[in-house]
């Protein structure tokens, strides 16, 4: 298991590019399933979250390969239906699985992909989406069965009470879209990603209408065929190079980015008085400036377009370093703040109140061995390495290899003193027991 070492202190300056967004390729894989003939993807990232979907759609039958620099191909001449726990439990997304499989297959047996650290993630509106669509649903010694035979178009509604669900709408449009008849969905997710996978099934012959709202219209056709995509430009990542140059209080441009799919992070970043400059045409987002005449915000995270939640404790991380008071809001998973007590270890002053972080704003922190818990906090406790007084190990790295591709050589290449290493070179006494 690799460890990351960082020696803070160092001012980011820089280009860099993002990649292709992994929210996004996972389902965009899994509704090649939906066609019979090759379907070809690029500005595939290279992370292990990438991986596991790949051994999935394989062993439903579908041929993957990697064809390199990117690039994928997927080819699903014949699909089974049975998506087995000992692949599922390894990525919560891969029940993204079910929505293609009820609508080529007319049957799912899903795995449930069981708990996680920032909190339960229910699948009820997926099933509630189904059923209205005709289906029979069950849950059977930890697999979710569906009975598709009756598939049909319908009008549903996809909200919940942390807003709409994300995953809910993309297996709802994949199912829809060979469903006879219209389906309309209110209240359906508008993330930059669910666009992407429409514009997917689009190029493939679907019938969508309304992309980028919350109402969708689908008239489902009778088969879909082969295409080739190019994935969107990853918005998490790129958010997270852009806080790495703030926290620092470096000068970092980055690449490849569209920035109207970032707005509520930009406002944010600007009612911080961290200077930032994009420009949609070159597609290029620049943060620049010193520390010093920053000031504390509050932030709340929200369904697209609010501030995205996968950059919630990346942002805390930043005002850990920002004067003043800062509160920091969870909306979306409510146990998302596991990277706290190890900030805290770093010198943060930072208290829970309910759904709320409030962050006291140091001038300082300082080196430590802290625990990676997810994908997100790994980003965090790096970019608080970066900035901090002295030498942080970063331990359980294996969560950023889930969603950042090579972070640290990205990092390294703007002046970070930054390293991935064997566990075997982390001094003993900082070692998990």
């Amino acid at each position: 298991m690799d460890v990351m070492r960082i020696e803070g202190g160092n001012a980011l300056r820089g280009r860099v590019r993002t990649g292709g967004a992994k929210n996004a390729v996972l389902p965009i894989f899994a509704a090649t399933l939906l066609t019979d003939e090759p379907v070809v993807i690029q500005r595939v990232p290279d992370l292990s979250d990438i991986r596991f979907m790949a051994d999935l759609l394989r062993e439903l039958g579908a041929e993957v390969t990697d064809q390199g620099g990117g690039t994928w191909r997927i080819h699903a001449r014949e699909v089974g239906h049975v998506a087995p726990y000992e692949l599922v439990r390894k990525m919560r997304a891969s029940v993204c699985l079910l929505g293609p499989l009820v609508g080529r297959c007319r049957q799912a047996k899903v795995s449930l992909p069981g708990g996680c650290v920032i909190g339960p993630r229910p699948i009820d509106l997926h099933l509630k989406g189904l059923e209205r669509l005709g289906c029979r649903n069950s849950i059977r010694r930890g697999y979710v069965e569906v009975n598709a035979s009756g598939l049909a178009g319908n009008h549903l509604y996809l909200g919940g009470r942390h807003g709409p669900t994300v995953t809910g709408t993309a297996n709802i449009v994949m199912a829809a879209v060979l469903a006879p008849g219209v389906t309309r969905i209110e209240s359906a997710a508008c993330e930059p990603e669910v666009v992407d996978l429409c514009r997917l099934l689009q190029a493939m012959g679907a019938d969508i209408e309304g992309v980028g709202s919350h109402y969708l219209k689908i008239t489902g056709v009778d088969r879909l065929h082969g295409c080739e995509h190019t994935v969107l430009p990853d918005r998490i990542e790129a958010g997270t190079l852009l806080l790495a140059g703030a926290i620092t209080g470096g000068e970092v441009t980055v690449e490849g980015v569209v920035p109207g799919h970032m707005r509520a992070l930009l406002d944010k970043m600007e009612e911080a008085r961290i200077a930032v400059e994009a420009d949609p045409d070159a597609g290029t987002i620049t943060v620049h400036g010193s520390r010093e005449e920053r000031r504390a915000v509050e932030v709340i995270t929200l369904p697209h377009p609010g501030f995205p939640t996968d950059l919630q404790a990346q942002m805390l991380a930043t005002l850990a370093l920002t004067s003043g008071i800062s509160i920091i809001t969870e909306r979306i998973y409510p146990n998302r703040f596991m990277h706290v007590p190890e900030l805290l270890r770093m010198g943060a002053d930072i208290s829970m109140e309910g759904p709320s972080a409030v962050v006291n704003g140091r001038p300082a922190l300082y080196g430590a061995p802290v625990m990676a818990s997810d994908l997100r906090a790994s980003a965090a406790l790096v970019l608080a390495g970066l900035a901090a007084e002295g030498e942080t190990w970063v331990q359980r790295i294996y969560h950023l290899d889930r969603g950042y591709e090579r972070l640290e050589s990205k990092l390294a290449t703007l002046g970070a003193k930054i390293e991935r290493l064997p566990d075997s070179e982390m001094p003993s006494e900082f070692k998990e027991e």
